[in-house]
């Protein structure tokens, strides 16, 4: 019996953010050479979730462990590939479908944010006299947004800069003309712009012409932009491990088998027509209720930090 993973990106209407997600999908495949590997799309690129599930279907694969390669869990991560992995299930019983867990906050990542910053640096610069603005995606989910924060916190004690800023280049705030701003008066001579995305796309390049034209304005102030994750061998590792977490019966699932969900997932159905679908620049609202007062029900990542912050 042939088992596939099948690693799911989000999707970009930029062609070369798909072509980096897809040359990434190649680098697993080299290092993880003893499975399968299958990618689709959540929206905006094909193939999409459902017609790769349905292919494989037809070419009798019965067992597909579904790993979304995506940073934080929002909306997408907790609602809607969930039900489009449902739906999979119901047009083809035959089949076993497993969910792993997002990227999130891996302790790897902190490691690759750090090597992006230094890259980032000018020689000799003086990390008391730097500022850092992490910028995300942003989400209507505020568990979402609040990992962005908690990440900032956590680089702020392991990097040694005077500060440490958040902002989002879409959907919530503090937007990123407003996170450069608070940036610029924290003091700091030098301002790193460090983006917590995955490959470049409209965001990636939005946020690299709206720098150019925000840092005009701050004359006494150095920015950089870092660049994105991208092809860092760590990332694989990350997503590997996340695999493996299936595999050996350890992943804490997301949100497949969550009963709040379905609330939500009729929410999402009820509006979804009064969405303007550019998922680039914004995130479904989803109502997905974990605090119930009766029920204790707890998506805690379970993250493990190895060094000591």
């Amino acid at each position: 019996m042939q088992e596939v993973v099948l690693l799911i990106g989000h999707g970009s209407r930029d062609a070369e953010g798909n072509r980096q997600f897809e040359s990434f999908v190649e680098r697993i495949r080299e290092k993880k050479n003893d499975a399968r590997l299958e990618f689709a799309y959540l929206e905006l690129a094909h193939p999409t979730i459902g017609e790769t599930i349905d292919r494989l279907a037809a070419e009798g694969i019965v067992h597909i462990t579904a790993v979304p390669v995506i940073l934080l869990a929002a909306g997408h991560v907790k609602v809607e590939i969930p039900h489009i992995l449902d739906e999979a299930r119901q047009r083809h019983p035959q089949m076993q479908i497993q969910y792993g867990r997002h990227l999130g906050l891996h302790e790897e990542v902190l490691h690759i944010l750090e090597e992006r910053l230094r890259q980032a640096e000018h020689e000799g610069q003086d990390r008391q006299d730097t500022t850092i603005l992490l910028v995300g995606r942003g989400s209507s989910d505020a568990d979402a947004n609040g990992d962005l924060y908690k990440l900032a916190r956590i680089l702020w004690e392991r990097t040694g800069v005077a500060n440490v800023e958040n902002c989002f280049i879409g959907v919530t705030y503090p937007d990123f003309p407003t996170g450069i701003l608070r940036a610029a008066r924290t003091g700091s001579s030098h301002v790193i712009v460090l983006p917590y995305f995955l490959f470049t796309g409209v965001l990636i390049k939005r946020m690299e012409t709206m720098l150019e034209e925000l840092s005009r304005e701050f004359a006494n102030v150095t920015f950089s932009l870092a660049h994105y994750f991208g092809y860092h061998p760590k990332l694989v590792d990350i997503v590997i491990d996340r695999i493996e977490e299936v595999d050996h019966g350890e992943a804490r699932m997301n949100c497949d088998m969550c009963k709040y969900r379905l609330e939500a997932l009729h929410h999402h159905d009820h509006h979804h027509d009064d969405h303007h679908h550019d998922h680039e620049g914004h995130d479904h609202v989803h109502h997905h209720d974990h605090g119930h007062q009766d029920e204790h029900h707890d998506h805690q990542d379970s993250v493990v930090f190895k060094e000591k912050i």
